[in-house]
């Protein structure tokens, strides 16, 4: 028992790297001086803001003394900016904190949310004496003229969690340039601050939720709190952060080579020491060129496919974060915070994505509980009319294009107060980083709209995505709950698709609007830098539905083809005597019945073969993608396939004719 007792005294004498509340509990626990101690800073710091409440709360609720909308609305906006410089002024776990609650309009007012993503992490700098021999004992070197052939004496960049120094490694690349890197400290003492205040808004958030049962059921504290928490924890471990940076890169490798990520350096990162290349470029928030546009359609396309592709995306996009090189490349930065959804969620954006396209709101409400904004087990019928009044004018004027995400997060955050509905962790760190790219966007073209820039990348998954899901959501939305083919949102999607590749490729098209324009950092990159989408991953991906199609319209042109011989011929009355035993029919008429889906059929033909001529008139090109082998192999599978699907029915409709009335 003795061993035992030694063990837990080792165990609670040292925080854990990892987020583990029951340790750090344990750990400060055991320290009463050092807790009561900060206890009373923060008592100190926050009880002119608290005291404040208190007030309002006396005036509005105890007193009842009137107040007009103008001058309670002026007491928020003073509020707000109060707590910001109180979470200023509380240290790094308070500002991360107040960080997160400026994403979550289901827990803070708009006003407050403005007010804290003005959050500034920015700090004074430590002493640089004291950052380099965090760098000596981190990395195991005497001196830190041991690795850099120089570095700046201050840092470029200080906050709350460490600070950014310039030096050039000693070592040289490939062609025996120098190395310009980042040198990222961090703070000494940063675990004990951050875990004593992780601690006492723990144990405040317990006590909240056991002494106010009813808010517990609306927001649970402790479980957002131990959420944010278990992320912020990466930020302190930077050996987490260089595999997150050459796991985001390697991501975008193949696809978006047009995004740059800073390489780093193994060698000479350690859990408080990170060395990266360092990435020259102004901020793309502040940079006044030509093409400022095309990177911020860039960095939605990214964006996108860290959501719906790699399903791992960053979760600390802000202005900041986003870099235009001199080259005219996006630079992203800073991988401490990142966030993982898995394929669950991620093909259920792209179903409710579908069902919005087809204002299915029933549907929506199902894709809602896939999303984790209903908790399974749910009732959901009073909830599906306050769904279907959001998204109606969500809607409104425009379609799924004129959708505005912030004005609809607002409203979808209003229903969690009244119904079993919350805004997922991840879906609010997806509303700001689509704040930001808007907002950027927005300073040069007033007329920005993000779904118009998502909608080609989101055209591009449901072509060529061949899981099961995106198979049914591009079958949902190509024929909603009927079985006809819309044929205006194929030539939509084909249309966004082929925006896509140009926008991916302008060496291969003519540029265009959106990313695919001059100028764009695309065009530095070469011929054949971009990813190139042959015809043949649309065909393999659409070979079922193409089947399918293409019989039922042979059917329903040579039906209306034999129609009108018929009709021409006047052979209209004629019948034919029918040689089985058996049948209820014993004569079928020669013209053959033509219905108003044969019409359809027909009509969506001419449509979509208007289209295809139309933007791809005959030429070397077009010939070149039709005798592309794998077209051609294609196309080689799928004869037979229309042929059985034609005769089956063919045989099947002339079954029901001659066996039923």
């Amino acid at each position: 028992s003795g061993g035992g007792a030694m063990a837990a005294a080792d165990e609670s004498d040292s925080l854990p790297l990892v987020y583990d509340p029951e340790k750090i509990a344990d750990y400060w626990s055991i320290r009463p001086t050092s807790l009561l101690t900060r206890i009373s800073q923060l008592t100190t710091l926050s009880g002119a803001f608290l005291s404040g409440l208190v007030g309002d709360l006396l005036n509005d609720e105890v007193w009842k003394n009137p107040i007009s909308a103008q001058e309670r609305e002026q007491r928020e906006v003073k509020r707000a900016a109060q707590l910001r410089q109180l979470l200023t002024r509380l240290g790094p776990a308070y500002i991360k904190l107040g960080q997160a609650l400026s994403i979550r309009p289901d827990l803070l007012s708009p006003v407050a949310m403005v007010e804290l993503q003005k959050l500034c992490d920015k700090v004074p700098s430590f002493d640089s004496q004291v950052a380099y021999q965090v760098i000596c004992d981190e990395l195991g070197i005497r001196s830190v003229n041991d690795i850099f052939e120089d570095i700046t004496p201050e840092p470029v960049a200080a906050a709350s969690l460490g600070q950014v120094y310039i030096a050039h490694l000693k070592e040289r690349d490939a062609g025996g340039n120098k190395v310009k890197v980042a040198v990222k400290v961090q703070r000494p003492f940063v675990l004990e601050t951050v875990t004593v205040d992780l601690f006492i808004v723990r144990s405040v958030g317990k006590f909240v939720g056991n002494l106010f049962p009813n808010l517990k059921k609306r927001v649970d504290i402790v479980a957002l709190l131990d959420e944010w928490a278990a992320r912020f924890f990466e930020e302190l471990d930077y050996i987490k952060e260089l595999e997150h940076t050459q796991r985001f890169a390697a991501s975008m490798e193949k696809e978006l080579p047009q995004i740059l990520v800073p390489k780093t350096y193994d060698q000479y990162t350690s859990r408080r020491v990170l060395v990266s290349e360092w990435i020259e470029g102004e901020k793309l928030a502040q940079s006044t060129a030509s093409d400022v546009g095309d990177l911020v359609n860039l960095g939605v396309i990214c964006y996108l496919k860290q959501l719906l592709d790699t399903g791992f995306f960053h979760a600390d996009p802000h202005p900041g974060n986003m870099i235009r090189t001199p080259d005219g490349r996006l630079a992203i930065l800073d991988f401490g915070l990142m966030a993982e959804i898995d394929n669950n969620i991620k093909y259920g954006m792209v179903e409710a994505i579908s069902h919005l396209i087809h204002r299915d709101y029933e549907a929506i409400v199902y894709d809602f509980v896939t999303l984790e904004f209903i908790p399974p087990g749910t009732n959901l019928s009073p909830i599906l009319p306050v769904l279907s009044n959001v998204f109606d004018q969500a809607l409104e004027g425009g379609g799924a294009k004129s959708i505005n995400f912030q004005d609809l997060a607002g409203d979808l955050a209003q229903i969690t107060f009244d119904y079993p509905f919350r805004i997922p962790p991840y879906f609010a760190l997806i509303i700001r980083a689509i704040g930001v790219l808007e907002g950027i966007a927005l300073v040069g073209d007033p007329d920005f709209a993000i779904v118009d820039e998502a909608y080609p990348y989101l055209s591009k998954m449901l072509l060529t995505d061949k899981s099961e899901r995106s198979r049914e959501a591009l079958r949902y939305t190509l024929y909603g709950n009927g079985d006809t083919l819309q044929v205006e949102r194929l030539i939509d999607i084909l249309q966004a698709f082929d925006a896509y590749r140009e926008n991916l490729n302008p060496e291969a098209g003519t540029g265009g609007a959106g990313m695919g324009g001059a100028g764009g950092g695309r065009g530095n990159q070469g011929p054949g830098a971009a990813m190139s989408l042959p015809t043949a991953a649309i065909i393999g991906g659409l070979e079922d539905m193409i089947v399918d199609e293409v019989a039922a319209t042979i059917d329903a042109l040579t039906r209306q083809q034999l129609w009108l011989l018929v009709e021409r011929t006047g052979l209209q009355r004629a019948f034919v005597p029918v040689l089985f035993p058996g049948v209820v029919r014993p004569f079928l008429p020669i013209a053959p019945r033509v219905t108003d889906k044969d019409r359809i059929l027909v009509d969506n033909l001419t449509k979509l073969v208007a289209y295809l001529v139309e933007t791809n008139p005959l030429g070397p090109e077009t010939v070149r993608q039709l005798l592309d082998p794998t077209v051609l192999q294609l196309g080689a599978q799928s004869v037979p396939k229309v042929t059985t699907r034609l005769l089956n029915r063919i045989t099947a409709r002339t079954i029901r004719e001659v066996f039923t009335l």
